[in-house]
């Protein structure tokens, strides 16, 4: 019997998805519906499994992790990238990492119920609907307005489409913009600095990386109109955290829509948790029945082709 770890299984999806009881003679699954309090809990709960499935970026798995667990011969990850994990010390421990297909839409998606969410004020007016309350604020339209887009890969490539379908003018940059690919969709291509003073709403669509940590701070912030929204559905650390959270104390910008986090879960005590002008999300960008449903039928899929000794979709 092989012993599988299912680490941060929050909505308890793995039974829902993965018949387990046609594989009860061949693998013992353990389920992990929360996250570990630290790495020393993650090493004793761990340390009997010879496979991981993980969910890319929750529980982290770092030197000290997998050089505390002997047993460990297979990761399956969601996604063909996950940076949380330590690839230099599994290859030199041989273990096998495989990982999976992911939708992009989703994330794409999700950006724009933040944008929407904040331009008509759908979080205050929920909230003041349950209290008995009827029209407290006015919105404002998305027509006409500057989209400025921050990485123009296959979320951004989306996220661009649909502002140009509502009829906003639309404005990228990254370090490494493709210039054909922008005028092909009837994006300007525009310098950091000039997308950040002229856009009304600016989007981070990024993979994280030493470059592009910290990549808004401060000093962006205050190049930015007072009147803007920042989003990020990319990763937490692109933008400073506690620049952000005093720009919006300050009312700096005009609200951040924020799907990603430094620290996930997101603290309770938090304080974006706090503010008026942040509408948060708690990481649901990929949560879809989709998404999970590929997760966790591939990496079936790849745990199945390890021990046949012919591995899919593998990354280290």
């Amino acid at each position: 019997m092989i012993k599988v770890a299912v680490l941060d299984d929050y909505q308890d999806a793995f039974r829902q998805i993965v018949d387990t009881l046609k594989y009860k003679d061949k693998y013992n699954f353990k389920i992990f519906n929360d996250s570990f309090v630290d790495e020393n809990e993650a090493i004793i709960k761990l340390e009997e499994f010879e496979a991981l499935f993980l969910m890319r970026e929750r529980t982290p798995l770092t030197k000290t992790l997998i050089e505390n667990l002997p047993n460990l011969k297979y990761i399956m990850t969601s996604g063909m990238r996950n940076n949380s994990i330590n690839l230099e010390i599994t290859k030199k421990k041989g273990i096998l990492v495989c990982g999976t297909e992911i939708n992009s839409n989703p994330a794409a998606e999700i950006t724009w119920a933040l944008i929407l969410g904040l331009l008509r004020n759908v979080k205050q007016e929920i909230d003041n609907m349950f209290q008995g309350y009827w029209q407290t604020t006015i919105g404002s339209e998305l027509k006409g307005k500057m989209l400025g887009v921050i990485g123009l890969g296959k979320i951004g490539t989306q996220v661009a489409k649909v502002g140009k379908a509502f009829g906003m003018e639309v404005c990228a940059w990254s370090e490494n913009l493709n210039l054909s690919h922008a005028n092909q969709l009837e994006v300007l291509p525009m310098s950091k600095e000039d997308l950040l003073k002229n856009s009304d709403i600016i989007s981070i669509h990024l993979v994280l990386g030493d470059r592009y940590k910290n990549l808004i701070t401060k000093k962006e912030i205050d190049m930015m109109k007072k009147t803007s929204f920042l989003i990020n559905t990319s990763r937490g650390p692109i933008v400073n955290e506690n620049d952000l959270v005093e720009a919006l104390k300050e009312e700096k910008i005009a609200g951040a829509g924020l799907d990603v986090y430094d620290r996930e879960p997101l603290p309770q005590d938090h304080k974006l948790r706090f503010l008026p002008n942040a509408f948060l999300l708690p990481h649901i960008g990929y949560v879809t029945a989709e998404n999970y449903s590929k997760f966790y039928l591939q990496m079936m899929e790849n745990l199945e082709s390890c021990l046949n000794n012919k591995p899919l979709r593998l990354i280290s």
